[in-house]
């Protein structure tokens, strides 16, 4: 299991395009991707779970991927997060 805290870069937040982005991107991978922040754990492969969670541009959420393709995943979520969903 890896973690990584990460600021989410995404001027508009978290809404449907880049939350659809997020997820396209978890999907590819076989390990579990969590984003954690404030107890809560937003499975990022779901959509609706990353929509419920309602993250805003500058908060840091803690990236958990745990699988058979963790390193990869791990790189892959942080550069969506920061750099990505920027513009």
């Amino acid at each position: 299991m890896l973690k990584r805290e990460v600021k989410i870069n995404c001027p508009i937040g978290m809404q449907v395009e880049p939350a659809g982005r997020l997820c396209d991107k978890a999907v590819d991978f076989k390990s579990r991707i969590i984003l954690e922040q404030g107890g809560r754990e937003v499975n990022a492969k779901s959509i609706l779970s990353i929509l419920g969670a309602v993250l805003k541009d500058g908060e840091t959420v803690q990236v958990v991927c745990d699988g058979p393709d963790e390193d990869d995943a791990l790189e892959c979520i942080t550069d969506v997060l920061e750099k990505e969903l920027a513009g």
